[in-house]
């Protein structure tokens, strides 16, 4: 499993958290990966969060179970958004979340270039290698997130 994958989940994780859950796999290392569920709409918009009720009426994305309090940010516009990291083929995480506010605020980024996502899925060691060889989850080819 590399950063990139996408990953979805198999008829094994019915009735579960993730079940058909859509999973771009962000950060693999000796503790584990992480990622985020990207096929599932948060039920509140970004301008709902007290913090943001300035901004634009932007979608949120839920993440995963880990992390809620936190938004995180996919994206392909590393031209504009300093220090973020490259996933994979055009894909980055992270970077200047202030800056990246301020460009929605100002609607440079639009929706099909960011996503802002509430909390993250993550793995310890090999615990995801095993739930695919299980049978939990299956790797999604020719997957796009923009």
């Amino acid at each position: 499993m590399k950063p990139g994958t996408y990953i979805k989940s198999t008829d094994l994780l019915k009735g579960d958290y993730f079940e058909n859950a859509i999973i771009i796999i962000t950060e693999v290392n000796v503790k584990g990966a992480m990622g985020f569920v990207i096929n599932r709409n948060f039920p509140r918009k970004f301008n709902e969060l007290e913090e943001f009720r300035h901004s634009p009426a932007f979608p949120l994305y839920e993440g995963g179970p880990v992390d809620t309090e936190h938004i995180f940010v996919l994206h392909r516009r590393a031209d504009l958004i300093p220090d973020s990291q490259l996933i994979t083929d055009g894909i980055y995480y992270g970077g200047d979340f202030k800056e990246t506010v301020k460009l929605i605020n100002n609607k440079t980024l639009i929706e099909k270039d960011i996503r802002l996502i509430i909390g993250y899925c993550g793995w310890n060691e090999s615990e995801l290698v095993t739930e695919v060889a299980e049978g939990s989850w299956k790797v999604v080819d020719n997957y796009s997130l923009f």
